[in-house]
């Protein structure tokens, strides 16, 4: 759902809404730099990225892809994979904290939505859904293995080095790669695919299907 059409049909919806869809995209790469300081890298934290003011973390084309596309990411929070300890789990603990940050926002949308169901007006209800449906979005996305995307990166941990040389050596055009993946619809199955396992991961976490 793009945003602008949102703000055409329900502006109090658009307001409600985009401040918090922003900073489901922050924390998504907070959690990136939290999870390397944890792990020994503090590169996020010397250049000022570990904080939720939302001006080092804004991208122009990547805000504006939120408005006109329903999704969207920030700048990428900067990681010396090198310099984590336990190198190779900590580069998968550090790909996956920003997917599982966006899990975690939409599983309490969702739980509020089921616990507060009756007693919730229908801008609460859809202001819910729809931060639950573009965190599972943004999660998904984020999962694909193509880089420079999180899901390349856990790919990285389990590949031997000649693949990761050639995975690597792809990145420099992984952007407009995924563009014409995106649009040309060779994506949808993947999309599909990796959000229904990531309902299911919400299912779990409720304790019964969302």
């Amino acid at each position: 759902m793009g945003l602008i059409r949102l703000l055409m049909h329900d502006p109090v919806l658009f307001c409600l809404l985009v401040p918090i869809l922003l900073y489901s995209v922050i924390l998504h790469e907070v959690a990136h730099g939290a999870m390397a300081l944890l792990f020994g890298d503090d590169t996020a934290r010397r250049y000022g990225r570990l904080t939720l003011n939302p001006v080092p973390h804004i991208d122009p084309i990547g805000a504006l892809a939120l408005l006109l596309a329903g999704f969207g990411w920030a700048k990428p929070v900067p990681v010396n994979y090198n310099a984590l300890r336990n190198s190779r789990f900590g580069l998968v603990a550090v790909s996956l904290a920003g997917c599982v940050t966006n899990i975690l926002i939409a599983t309490i949308a969702i739980f509020l939505l089921q616990v507060l169901a009756a007693s919730m007006n229908d801008i609460t209800r859809e202001l819910l859904s729809t931060i639950a449906q573009i965190n599972i979005i943004l999660g998904a996305f984020n999962l694909i293995p193509i880089p420079p995307l999180d899901g390349s990166r856990i790919l990285t941990a389990f590949l031997p080095p000649s693949a990761q040389f050639r995975l690597a050596a792809i990145e420099p055009y992984g952007f407009f790669i995924l563009i014409i993946l995106l649009f040309s619809g060779l994506l949808n199955n993947v999309i599909a695919f990796i959000e229904s396992g990531i309902y299911g991961v919400i299912g779990l976490l409720l304790g019964h299907s969302p």
